[in-house]
């Protein structure tokens, strides 16, 4: 399993997450930030520094947003 972030983040960025993963898994893809779902170690630092919380574990990405699982793991192929 790993984190996704959702398109809360787009338009937002606040990069908060970025600063708090120890596996530096968490990358700008544009308009929003995506997570690496190869690098990411489930630790879930991110989920509680977003402050529009977007981010999620993948398992449980509201149904309105399961697009954000592929965005996330289209962007590192």
């Amino acid at each position: 399993m790993a984190y996704v972030i959702t398109s809360g983040c787009a338009g937002v960025k606040d990069a908060a997450c970025t600063q708090v993963c120890p596996q530096d898994c968490i990358h700008d893809a544009g308009n929003q930030f995506v997570i690496d779902p190869d690098e990411c170690i489930d630790c879930g630092a991110c989920v509680p520094a977003c402050p529009v919380g977007a981010v999620y574990p993948e398992e449980d990405v509201p149904h309105d947003q399961r697009a954000s699982i592929a965005r996330n793991r289209d962007f590192f192929l």
